[in-house]
């Protein structure tokens, strides 16, 4: 398996539980916000980098 799909597949995984975590936080209505704004800009950014590093990389075989 190729280092940048297994990765991208961990950033995707990181930002899955970091925007659940943030979703969470806002339902319950704790934590400050702008630690959950953090939060949530940072599980963004790696759930679509995630994203794109598994779909632009080739598999080579």
């Amino acid at each position: 398996m190729n280092l940048k799909r297994t990765f991208g597949a961990i950033l995707t995984v990181l930002g899955i539980v970091g925007l659940i975590y943030t979703g969470v936080q806002i339902i319950q209505h704790t934590g400050a916000a702008t630690t959950l704004i953090v939060v949530g800009l940072i599980s963004i950014i790696f759930f679509f980098t995630g994203i794109s590093l598994v779909r632009n990389t080739k598999d080579e075989a």
